[in-house]
């Protein structure tokens, strides 16, 4: 709000100032002109009112010199958050003065600079002049159809549901089958008990419920309907629940509860109320201002800790299951059942997950820290280890905890000779985990982030203690499929595109393996080329992200794309969505630097590498029609 209140003041003073009105007030009729400026949709009206706002010409002579346009380019890049542009401005600024001023007089004229940004939207748009791009552009215009009829609408949707989720739901329904034949068996096992008489159809639901744990509005229906009856019940209908309840009819709840069947139940669900609490994202990711006392008791930790407590909880369970109040054979209970099934797959689990991750300790080979809370880790690749883009392993740092392993996806392609990982800090044990390098990693210097080198370790006369790492995996995802499909359509959000760097990485070495091959450096067939059969021709990558120093996390792989990728098999498209959109008066001046500055030196002024970054969001809608218009007898994955 504060922000949005200084906009409207320094916009009411730009527009006043260039009418000559000094009075704080308006009249209706220069509010309208006022009015008319700021709804004008054009690009030069909206060009106007930014240099009015900017006092790009400060004295109104009608010249702008070189400090003028460091200033211009300061505010731009401060609008658009763009704090690397910002620290160059001079560098840009000098750049543009070499552009408009080939004299060196010292100055530029303004209709100059206006015709320049004037020009830079529609050579950002002048994508190509031949027939078949024209056709495209024209087709991705047309509006699609809509399905005007809603049952036939509400099919499609269904049919489309039932292909994307075919296998989660086949799972759900052979669980709800599995669910239906407990509670039925359950349900006809105590109605033909005694107890029936008494309790009624209560004590057949409830029992059928307790069978099946997701039946929580069924478990509990003994509290409003079995124990009222049996505490009122006759002496005649109290006879046959001797046996199970003593020769003393209860008289009061309290004799229930101080049971062991009571108080276990009590405690179970204390125990589950609290790591239901702190497993809750406010609590989790530590978003409440609580006193220090009582942060401390929450973040990942706790809820990683607080989950473990279901151990008890099975315990209790177990417990409790043993003192059941209407079964007392052992033969005849079956908590042990649902007990045991998951216990044994849960132990066997981990011991496996031990015994594999012993063999598999890793030496860290480079580490870099880079803006917005990301670090990368480059690993040796154990003996052995084989993998497909897209899987992940866990992680583990006895440094942090000695119990936690955490999933990170495998940014590394199958074919490099290291392991990497991006970890961005989101909680307790990746901040503690991004402090311990950060002590080892050499401090960021200008543009250049922290980084680690076994290399430079070994040289080191300090050679520093590394945390040790363990890693368990890898295992499989839904991305790991791309080889089946001919074209791929990767979409990365912020770090989300890790997985998806790992792929771009992967078809690059195809291409390049298939060069060599070609070239005949390589045989066909022979070791290391023996793979998988790869059906990816063509990929699409579009990343989407809005800090700028995000493009550094992966500015290495940009760039041995634009390098090898001779024939533009992998198209690459960066988005920076703290940037207004191409066209807007706010970010002409950006448009302007990247054209001028990708005509001379081939890189982009916002991503630093040599693919062109576009603002704000992307079109999905175009990016769709473009890709299926492209490959229209392909497999698109």
């Amino acid at each position: 709000m504060k922000e949005s209140s200084e906009f409207a003041e320094e916009l009411f003073d730009a527009l006043a100032r260039k009418r000559c009105i000094i009075s704080p007030s308006v009249t209706k009729a220069e509010l309208r002109e006022f009015w008319e400026q700021i709804t004008d949709t054009g690009f030069d009206a909206r060009l106007q009112t930014f240099f009015d706002i900017n006092r790009v010409d400060k004295d109104a002579d009608g010249r702008i010199t070189q400090e003028e346009v460091k200033e211009i380019i300061s505010l731009s890049a401060s609008a658009n958050k763009l704090s690397k542009i910002q620290q160059n401005a001079g560098e840009y600024a000098a750049l543009i003065m070499e552009e408009l001023d080939p004299d060196n007089v010292g100055f530029i004229e303004l209709y100059n600079l206006e015709t320049l940004l004037l020009q830079a939207p529609s050579q950002s748009t002048n994508l190509s002049t031949n027939s078949r791009v024209l056709s495209q552009m024209l087709s991705q215009k047309l509006k699609p159809t809509k399905e005007r009829n809603p049952i036939k609408k509400c099919k499609r949707r269904l049919e489309y549901f039932i292909e994307d989720n075919w296998k989660r739901i086949w799972v759900m329904a052979l669980w709800l089958s599995i669910c239906a034949g407990l509670f039925t068996w359950k349900f006809i096992q105590y109605k033909r008990r005694a107890v029936f008489d008494v309790m009624g159809y209560c004590v057949s639901v409830a029992k059928g419920g307790d069978c099946i744990w997701n039946s929580s509005w069924c478990r509990p229906s003994h509290l409003t309907c079995d124990f009222p009856r049996l505490l009122h019940a006759t002496d005649e209908e109290y006879e046959p629940m001797k046996p199970f309840f003593g020769d003393e009819r209860p008289n009061n709840y309290w004799w229930f509860v101080k049971g062991t069947e009571g108080w276990t139940g009590v405690v179970m669900v204390v125990l589950m109320i609290i790591a239901y609490i702190l497993a809750q994202p406010w609590f989790r990711r530590n978003r409440l201002n609580l006193p220090s006392t009582i942060k401390k008791l929450t973040g990942f930790n706790a809820f990683w800790y607080s989950h473990h407590l279901f151990v008890i909880v099975y315990v209790l369970f177990i417990i409790h299951g043993y003192f059941l109040y209407l079964s007392k054979k052992w033969y005849k209970k079956t908590t042990w059942m649902y007990v045991a099934v998951p216990m044994i797959l849960y132990g066997f689990e981990r011991l496996l997950r031990a015994f594999r991750s012993g063999y598999k300790t890793v030496r860290i080979l480079k580490v870099a820290v880079y803006p917005g809370n990301v670090m990368a880790v480059h690993m040796s690749k154990p003996q052995g280890f084989k993998y497909t883009s897209g899987q992940y392993i866990y992680v583990n740092c006895s440094d942090v905890s000695s119990f936690q392993w955490h999933p990170f996806t495998i940014s590394s392609a199958p074919g490099d000779d290291y392991l990497s990982m991006h970890i961005r800090t989101v909680g307790d044990w990746t901040s503690q985990l991004k402090t311990l390098f950060s002590k080892v990693c050499e401090p960021p210097t200008g543009d250049q982030s922290g980084l680690l080198r076994a290399a430079d370790i070994a040289k080191a006369d300090y050679k520093p203690r590394l945390p040790k790492l363990l890693i368990d995996g890898p295992y499989g995802a839904p991305a790991q499929d791309y080889k089946k499909y001919d074209v791929v359509l990767l979409v990365g959000l912020g770090i989300g595109a890790t997985p998806l760097i790992s792929i771009v990485k992967d078809v690059l070495n195809n291409i390049k393996q298939q060069k060599h091959i070609e070239d005949g450096v390589i045989e066909s067939g022979t070791k290391g080329t023996k793979k998988s059969p790869f059906a990816t021709k063509r990929a699409y990558f579009y990343w989407v992200t809005r800090e700028q120093g995000s493009f550094e996390w992966f500015k290495g792989v940009m760039d041995e794309v634009s390098q090898n990728d001779q024939e533009g098999l992998i198209e690459l498209h960066n988005y920076c969505t703290s940037v207004y959109e191409e066209g807007d008066a706010r970010s002409a001046l950006i448009t302007m630097l990247q054209s001028i500055q990708q005509a001379k030196s081939g890189v982009d002024i916002v991503s630093g590498t040599r693919i062109k970054t576009h603002f704000a969001r992307p079109n999905w809608r175009q990016v769709f029609k473009h890709v299926t218009i492209n490959h229209p007898d392909q497999r698109i994955g």
